[in-house]
């Protein structure tokens, strides 16, 4: 699939994988849509990729506010035209602890990664269904493979959104709409930059985008990379609570709460 002419929505496109992805679909000649929480960073990205030939537009919305999501994604499409691609890439992450249960820091998680995803699709898939056509994509994580001890909100989060795509996919499957679930390993972006520990096969936002814009030109049902950490999430549903605890025993005594709060 040719991405020329397409219109493409990314949410969470002011830093990490969106802001990289927004860049390489642009490149790819997509008229893109930027939404996400800073304005400032929002107008850097759609200067810097007219700068270089592209179209952008961009509105500031908080995805976990359902009206906010609709309008901000609205906002841009009435700008660029009929959105073909939504890419609900918003996300974030912070460890979970229970003395005490970090509830406030879970419910975030849960209603930007998961409600998010759903206001978001929300946004598009009237007008797609009328045209029977179009494509929505998720960012998810391999974290969603298993709950791991001290991500216990931020691995249930993800787990939702893949079973919420994995159901949508199948149920609009004769509607001409197609569904890609996105399941990337360790990226470098400024939520994983607050890790201290060494993290397997990681790997640059553009890195990360270059490979996410091949997984969508084909259209493929779920996506995970690396895979050799996709080997090993997967492998790790059968390991030994043993195992896993001893393996996240030092992460959880110091676990990497984000500079800012969620």
């Amino acid at each position: 699939m040719s991405f020329a002419g397409r219109i493409a929505v990314i949410t969470g496109a002011s830093s990490g994988i969106g802001w990289a992805l927004a860049r390489a679909l642009a490149a790819q000649g997509c008229k893109v849509g930027l939404v996400a929480r800073r304005r400032e960073q929002l107008a850097a990205l759609a200067a810097e990729i007219e700068k270089s030939g592209g179209i952008a537009a961009y509105a500031v919305g908080d995805v976990s506010e359902r009206q906010q999501a609709l309008d901000s994604i609205h906002e841009v499409a009435g700008r660029l035209g009929p959105v073909d691609l939504l890419v609900a890439n918003a996300g974030v992450g912070a460890p979970t602890t229970v003395e005490p249960l970090n509830v406030g820091d879970v419910e975030k998680m849960f209603r930007v990664n998961v409600l998010g995803v759903v206001y978001s699709l929300e946004a598009v898939l009237p007008q797609m269904l009328e045209r029977r056509s179009g494509h929505l994509a998720a960012v998810s994580s391999l974290a969603a493979y298993k709950g791991l001890p001290g991500e216990s909100g931020y691995t249930a989060s993800k787990a939702a959104v893949n079973v919420f795509m994995d159901g949508l996919r199948v149920q609009l499957r004769s509607k001409g709409v197609a569904v890609t679930t996105i399941c990337p390993g360790f990226v470098k972006t400024p939520m994983t930059e607050v890790n201290e520990f060494k993290m397997p096969f990681l790997m640059s936002a553009e890195q990360a985008a270059e490979r996410i814009v091949a997984a969508l030109k084909r259209k493929r049902k779920v996506y995970n990379f690396p895979w050799q950490l996709a080997f090993m999430m997967k492998l790790s549903r059968w390991a030994p609570d043993w195992l896993l605890d001893r393996m996240m025993h030092t992460y959880n005594e110091k676990p990497p709460f984000p500079k800012t709060p969620l």
